[in-house]
């Protein structure tokens, strides 16, 4: 049965927790990656601006064929709004994100030689990338931990691991810099997606199944 387990007292008993979970999270979810499917940074990029309330599964299903169609970044800058619209239709938002999409193409082309940025700076100057947007490309796409994706998952998972009070991602993002360790961002994201997926959902969490339950003490817990 889920147990509502006490809340450690001292900094050295909250920092051994977040050891803890991180063990967990290793033992549970040990080699995940991100879950849109790519081949290159523009590929992970585009997926992601298309990703915004839309599932990754949607995504994966739409990029083939969409990255046959525009094979180069200039076929994405030349298309027109509303044919680039038609082809990501099923993703929603599809008006903002060819926008989106047209723009990062043609802003690459013209700023950047070509080429996705490898700077938050750089990136986010890119339309369509806001910060959870660039920290899954860099992190994903060039392996630097640049920052802590903060995603639905990521946020529902975090306030319920208390490692949070905030309710913004961008604060949520600030939190968790500060108690897990830079070598961990990019993987504790994938790791926390992945358990937000499988065991933790917003509603009905499976807290009798859940490794992590002796660590939590969420108000919603299913007891």
């Amino acid at each position: 049965m889920p147990s509502k387990p006490a809340r450690p007292k001292t900094a050295a008993d909250r920092r051994a927790r977040i050891t803890e979970i991180l063990r967990v999270l290793d033992e549970r979810y040990p080699n995940v990656e991100c879950a849109l499917h790519h081949t290159n940074a523009w590929e992970l990029l585009a997926a992601t601006i298309l990703s915004a309330q839309c599932t990754d599964v949607l995504v994966n299903k739409v990029t083939p064929g969409l990255f046959r169609k525009y094979p180069t970044l200039q076929d994405f800058a030349n298309v027109s709004q509303a044919e680039l619209a038609q082809d990501i239709h099923s993703t929603g938002f599809f008006n903002n994100k060819a926008k989106s999409l047209i723009g990062a193409a043609q802003t690459l082309l013209r700023d950047f030689g070509g080429e996705v940025p490898t700077t938050m700076e750089h990136l986010l100057k890119v339309p369509g990338a806001a910060r959870k947007t660039a920290n899954v490309v860099l992190g994903s796409g060039f392996g630097i931990a640049a920052g802590v994706v903060v995603d639905t998952h990521v946020q529902r998972i975090a306030t319920r691991l208390d490692l949070t009070k905030q309710a913004t991602p961008e604060k949520i993002e600030q939190d968790l810099i500060k108690v897990i360790p830079q070598d961990r961002w990019i993987l504790f994201s994938h790791q926390v997606i992945h358990h937000g997926r499988s065991l933790c959902p917003a509603r009905k969490p499976k807290c009798s199944e859940c490794p992590l339950d002796s660590l939590c003490y969420a108000k919603d817990k299913s007891i």
